[in-house]
């Protein structure tokens, strides 16, 4: 039996905090009609899983996503909204095609969801290290080298064409008609 009820308390409440957190912006992202709106909530989800990553005591990596993704990427995607052409024609769809698109990624989302669920419960995960090697900023730097190097350099290319893309938007800028 936990001395500390209080202390279990105000860990779960923090853990649902960030939770809530993530799937706010999570849904404003894909909820809502206009991009900037749709930026905002990529920013609130991003800052829910770096306080995820934090409370999984990772701080590096807390502060690589909310310097990497919040600091680079999502500001990225705000100079490309405010250069690209304002007076775009608006795709109309049928609102059945909506419904039918929206049916299939629910589909798609949910058996996603229900592989990697069968795959946790069932995989005999190993035993993690001790708390103080594993999330330090030299074992994470050899991970990424060894390990991980193959999907960091893959990282590294996205970044690349995000600012090649975010360049060649800035370049053209917005044509006056």
């Amino acid at each position: 039996m936990n001395s500390f009820p209080a202390t279990n308390l105000i860990v779960t409440a923090i853990f649902i905090l960030c939770l809530a957190t993530m799937a706010a912006g999570a849904l404003l992202a894909v909820l809502t009609s206009k991009l900037m709106r749709s930026v905002c909530g990529l920013v609130v989800c991003c800052i829910g899983l770096a306080g995820l990553y934090y409370f999984l005591h990772s701080p590096f990596l807390a502060l690589m996503e909310i310097l990497i993704y919040v600091g680079a990427v999502c500001v990225m995607f705000v100079f490309a909204v405010m250069l690209a052409e304002p007076d775009e024609p608006a795709n109309e769809e049928k609102p059945g095609a909506v419904v039918v698109w929206g049916g299939i990624a629910l589909g798609a989302a949910g058996g996603i969801f229900w592989g990697l669920t069968r795959l946790g419960a069932r995989t005999p995960w190993p035993a993690p290290e001790t708390l103080s090697q594993s999330g330090s900023v030299e074992a994470i730097g050899i991970s990424l080298l060894t390990t991980y190097s193959l999907a960091f350099e893959l990282i590294s290319l996205a970044l690349l064409v995000a600012i090649i893309g975010a360049l060649a938007i800035a370049r053209t800028g917005r044509r006056r008609a």
